[in-house]
């Protein structure tokens, strides 16, 4: 599976500790397992869940998965 990170979704990762940061990337590289649920009220729009933390995704196309936003429970869906 090909995953395409936004520039917002890198510059969070890149501002974690070290085991926070690993624990998103191990969620992210082994979907469609986890946590997923599409989000209500938009056709595209999916959440992984990671403990406190949401990343945001969509599908491309089967092969190619686009992360869109990487922040804490309570501040992912703001301005979705």
């Amino acid at each position: 599976m090909n995953i395409i990170y936004y520039k917002q979704a890198v510059k969070v990762l890149e501002h974690m500790d070290y085991a926070t940061k690993h624990r998103i990337k191990c969620g992210i590289e082994s979907m469609p397992k986890g946590d997923i649920k599409k989000l209500r009220g938009h056709i595209e729009l999916y959440r992984l869940r990671i403990g406190d933390w949401r990343i945001l995704f969509s599908y491309i196309d089967n092969e190619t998965v686009l992360i869109e936003k990487i922040s804490t429970r309570g501040e992912v869906y703001k301005g979705v």
